[in-house]
């Protein structure tokens, strides 16, 4: 099963890093954060990526292909400059045209979700699309479900006492659909014809998660890195 990376934006909101490397090239730790990410996927058994690049992603390429993360299958994909999120997805069809599910994440949130557990939930409930849902004191896209199955998404919303958008995709084929070209944001107009459609379920974590959108969430990540205590980390 491949797993898609989106890596193309700025990271404007971290910009005292992102003037010179793309937001997954920061490190947390001694690595970027894009490679705990892929490591993390392949403690549950998912090698096979797909990296979609943008901004800055010849230091991302160059970067990997020269670590060769033992067993990992890396196929870097350029998807434009100024592609949004769902442009990016599409973009990246004809990789995954034998794929009837795949997963997808970004290049810059880290979590200790049990992703084999997720890929279960999304087989089993047999919708087009899986959102792992999140409640960290953030703001990001706001979900209402009931019986698990995503109502409402409302993107960068105050955050209150409901879900949250967890950035930890599972999806099958049939959501191209819902794609139309390189500025369509994958969070607003896909995801809202999902929800009208019951086509989006919620995997609820309760653990950690945190993104890295800004300087003070770099800085918390480390922090939980150098104390030892990253529930992420894979040795």
């Amino acid at each position: 099963m491949k797993v898609v990376i989106l890596c193309g934006g700025k990271g404007s909101r971290l910009s005292e890093e992102t003037k010179i490397k793309p937001k997954p090239m920061v490190k947390i730790g001694r690595k970027p954060i894009l490679e705990h990410i892929i490591k993390y996927y392949m403690k549950f058994g998912f090698d096979n990526f797909l990296i979609a690049l943008g901004y800055k992603g010849n230091i991302i390429k160059n970067y990997f292909e020269n670590k060769k993360i033992r067993n990992a299958k890396i196929t870097f994909v350029n998807t434009g400059q100024k592609t949004l999120t769902g442009g990016r997805l599409l973009r990246l069809k004809k990789y995954l045209i034998n794929e009837d599910v795949f997963m997808l994440t970004y290049g810059d949130g880290l979590a200790n979700i049990n992703l084999k557990k997720l890929l279960e939930f999304h087989l089993l409930h047999k919708k087009i699309a899986t959102v792992t849902a999140v409640r960290p004191p953030v703001r990001f896209g706001e979900l209402y479900i009931k019986n698990n199955i995503v109502l409402k998404f409302r993107e960068k919303h105050q955050a209150s006492e409901n879900w949250i958008n967890g950035g930890f995709f599972v999806f099958n084929k049939k959501i191209f659909k819902y794609l139309n070209n390189d500025f369509t944001i994958l969070e607003k107009d896909p995801v809202i014809r999902l929800c009208l459609n019951k086509q989006l379920m919620a995997f609820k974590h309760y653990k950690f998660w945190q993104c890295m959108d800004t300087l003070r969430d770099k800085e918390l990540l480390n922090k939980i890195w150098y104390s030892g205590k990253a529930t992420w980390r894979v040795v």
